[in-house]
């Protein structure tokens, strides 16, 4: 009879943990889908997001722009950058208009990342 219930144990923990890992799953598949519908609704927000920009000219001026998903991205890009270009870069979090994944303009730069 113990090595029924033992059994019977094991088979329940297992059912919980695969509705546990089902009920995650969706959670995460659900935030993918409503990223998607944004994206092809062409949807515009506000909001805090890490970008490149490039500076051109004297004194400086924004020319350019390029949303990044992490400070460590940014900085890889902005390394390869300056490496390849004479413009000034620099890594920022700014609060901006966003259209998907892509900047479409700058609202106000919050902090400059080093």
């Amino acid at each position: 009879m113990g090595k029924i219930k033992i059994v019977l144990y094991f088979i329940i923990a297992f059912v919980i943990y695969k509705g546990v890992v089902a009920f995650k799953n969706f959670e995460i598949g659900v935030g993918d889908r409503v990223a998607e519908i944004e994206e092809l609704a062409d949807f515009e927000k506000e909001d805090e997001v890490i970008g490149l920009m490039m500076y051109l000219g004297d004194p400086p001026e924004l020319k350019e722009h390029f949303f990044t998903e992490s400070r460590s991205k940014c900085l890889k890009l902005k390394k390869i950058a300056e490496e390849n270009s004479f413009a000034y870069y620099e890594c920022a979090k700014v609060n901006a208009v966003i259209k998907g994944k892509k900047i479409l303009s700058i609202i106000e730069e919050i902090e400059v990342l080093e």
